[in-house]
């Protein structure tokens, strides 16, 4: 099989699952592991896939995502994996710190298993910042414009107020977590204050269940060894030696 044969199967292969294996694709196309690995290196280079340990991942296909879900529908999805998260993502708050919540569903859960009430907090969420306030706590709401998919505050008001502070620890959500990558999330928007906020943040947490990793949204916000992440499994080889991912359980 020529060259450009073998790079439109892989295409077609990605374009169908989202994601392929060295082996599988070794099996379906006929060819040598180190002709493929070959392949995925170019098919890379010349950004048409994103290879990862063991495989690679789509960058437009079903591995890339370019819109949110509601809230009330994310709300619903690895409840008990995102409360794991969120119980030792609140554990970490210290009295005297100042934290930046970012909005989503697994923040927003950190919430219910705070302790520490002396931090100040800022946050970009309505749904966080009314919680916040019912419970006494210190809370800031960023000014902007409202996205209502994620119940956010976003736009250039948010972003130049987010200028004037610095955080001791800024605890932040994801749609998509890869090495090349890093975080992403759909919307352009959203990212933006995501990347201002981890800028001025000295700690940077992730909080990512297992389904999150090998996953690509259109707007990445940032590098993947610039923060720890905190997810109840890690089920992929790509990240195996990763010494900034926590596993953590209730």
């Amino acid at each position: 099989m020529l060259t450009e044969e073998r790079y439109a199967k892989i295409l077609e292969l990605l374009d169908q699952k989202g994601s392929v294996t060295i082996t599988g694709l070794v099996e379906r196309i006929g060819t040598s592991e180190s002709t493929i690995r070959r392949d995925l290196n170019e098919l890379d280079r010349l950004g048409r896939i994103e290879k990862v340990r063991g495989g690679a991942i789509s960058i437009d296909g079903p591995g890339l995502t370019t819109k949110d879900d509601e809230v009330l529908l994310r709300k619903g999805r690895n409840v008990k994996e995102k409360n794991m998260v969120a119980k030792y993502a609140a554990s970490l708050i210290e009295p005297g710190d100042m934290i930046y919540l970012d909005a989503g569903t697994t923040t927003e859960l950190m919430i219910d298993y705070l302790t520490e009430k002396s931090a100040v907090f800022v946050t970009n969420a309505v749904g966080h910042a009314k919680k916040l306030a019912a419970m006494g706590v210190t809370v800031y709401l960023l000014g902007g414009e409202f996205k209502s998919t994620t119940e956010a505050i976003v736009g250039e008001e948010a972003l130049y107020i987010l200028r004037k502070y610095n955080f001791s620890k800024g605890f932040f959500g994801t749609n998509g977590i890869t090495k090349k990558r890093g975080f992403t999330t759909p919307e352009v928007k959203e990212a933006l204050i995501k990347e201002e906020a981890m800028a001025h943040s000295k700690k940077k947490y992730v909080l990512a269940d297992e389904t999150k990793f090998g996953t690509v949204s259109a707007i990445s916000f940032g590098e993947f060894q610039k923060a720890t992440i905190l997810t109840n499994h890690v089920n992929n080889a790509e990240f195996g030696d990763c010494k900034n991912i926590v596993e953590v359980g209730l």
